[in-house]
């Protein structure tokens, strides 16, 4: 509380190996002054990273969170001798990883419904919600969150350039593994 300058403090949180990961978080604190905010974030697009505002603090900020959702359900695919490591390893890299490195998780479901995302929470959502209450995680996709994801892929994206936003993705994809292709594997 007493701290000089407290207005200008934040947490920038880096993905790693920073040199690489281009995405940073911004933590302001309910004190941080929202110009000194804004500087930073200018700041770091300047120097080519890629800022993502958090609005709020949590443990793990979103990056660790979505990594360490997908970790937990390894684990479990692993001891539950569904899979094994390498099999999750490659269904990552070779395909999750490989969409997710073009376009993200809610683009990706997006794209991958015909009528966008409420068309796949409708359809998917109750699967979904089976597979987390497996674990013992109750988290329902509500209507209302529904829309509210839904009006945000809208503005991004309205529903008559979606196959367009498809053939690009189909498009960047098919580059990726080309490039993939041609490089040697170790």
């Amino acid at each position: 509380a007493d701290l000089p300058g407290r207005h200008r403090v934040l947490v920038a949180h880096p993905g790693n190996p920073p040199f690489l990961i281009r995405v940073v978080e911004i933590v302001p604190a309910p004190f941080t002054d929202p110009a000194c905010t804004a500087r930073a974030a200018d700041l770091l697009r300047g120097a080519g990273m890629a800022p993502v505002m958090v609005r709020k603090e949590i443990e793990g900020f979103v990056f660790n969170r979505l990594q360490g959702a997908l970790l937990r359900e390894a684990y479990c695919l692993v001891r539950d001798g569904v899979a094994t490591v390498d099999d999750v390893d490659c269904i990552v890299r070779d395909g999750l990883g490989l969409r997710w490195s073009i376009i993200g998780p809610f683009e990706t479901v997006d794209l991958n419904t015909q009528g966008g995302i409420e068309s796949h929470a409708q359809k998917m959502g109750p699967a979904y919600a089976r597979m987390g209450a497996e674990r013992g995680q109750h988290d329902p996709w509500t209507p209302d969150l529904v829309a509210k994801v839904a009006a945000a892929r809208r503005k991004l994206l309205p529903l008559e350039r979606w196959a367009e936003r498809v053939a690009w993705r189909d498009r960047k994809l098919m580059s990726l593994i080309r490039h993939r292709k041609t490089e040697p594997s170790e």
